[in-house]
């Protein structure tokens, strides 16, 4: 299913903020384990991840590094910060509530995990 690119844009910062919370990750690997671990329900293209990615290290809520290897070229590896942390509890507690408010609209549809 296509999401509406407005709704996505809306979950998007918490879902890169979830997945960097779990380590530290370079911009297509980041891509690949939003659809990976989403069910190829999520998919985050170049044209959408890095404009993010430049935003929220703006609002230093995530911070890049560049790292050089030897076997491929050098990338940048994206890193959640402490601002960040904050940032993703806050918006985990309003997703639960979000959610709980739609199953009561739905009817049990969307529970709370």
């Amino acid at each position: 299913m296509k999401f509406e690119s407005q709704l996505l844009k809306g979950i998007a910062p918490v879902v890169v903020l979830e997945i960097l919370s779990r380590g530290p990750m370079y911009g297509y690997e980041l891509s690949q384990a939003i659809e990976q671990r989403s069910g190829k329900i999520l998919t985050l293209g170049k044209g959408t991840l890095y404009p993010l990615l430049y935003n929220l290290e703006a609002k230093k809520m995530i911070a890049g590094k560049w790292e050089d290897n030897q076997a491929v070229r050098k990338r940048r590896y994206y890193s959640i910060t402490d601002t960040g942390v904050d940032e993703l509890a806050k918006q985990k507690a309003q997703l639960k509530e979000l959610t709980a408010g739609l199953g009561l609209i739905f009817g049990g549809a969307f529970s709370p995990a």
